[in-house]
């Protein structure tokens, strides 16, 4: 799917439950980013153990670029990361148009540095957003069949 069928699909506001779960789904596919990321930076024989200084630094900079490629790259690209995709979930602007560039490095950010009060800010908000989705100005959709 291109951000450009967004029209064309049948969608409905996603709950706050089914994100969770994506999350949950989501995390093990970070774990795996985390994990790869790793290894290509330090090397298959080499251990991060021993890693100190400015190469822990470089190798936290190298994997964190990555995970939020993913992320931000997915949202703007796609609409959805492949956890999203799997609990049919999308990510598109308020106005319903695709995601630009600045926006999904905006909900990155957010979600980065705000997870624990965001995932519990629909709790207040009036339409039950997340705080990086009303902060980035973005909307999460469950396509239905």
């Amino acid at each position: 799917m291109t951000p450009g069928d967004v029209g064309a699909l049948p969608l409905e506001p996603a709950s706050w439950a089914r994100r969770l779960l994506c999350m949950v789904y989501e995390s093990l596919i970070v774990l795996a980013l985390v994990l790869v990321g790793g290894l290509v930076a330090v090397g298959l024989p080499a251990s991060a153990a021993g890693v100190e200084g400015l190469p822990r630094l470089a190798l936290q900079v190298w994997i964190g670029g990555v995970v939020g490629a993913y992320f931000a790259g997915c949202w703007w690209r796609f609409g959805q990361t492949l956890a999203m995709k799997t609990w049919r979930l999308l990510v598109i602007s308020a106005d319903g148009s695709p995601l630009r560039p600045r926006q999904a490095l905006t909900r990155l950010a957010v979600a980065a540095l705000t997870l624990p009060v965001s995932v519990l800010w629909p709790l207040i908000d009036r339409e039950r957003l997340f705080l990086h989705d009303r902060l980035a100005g973005t909307r999460v959709w469950r396509i239905s069949r």
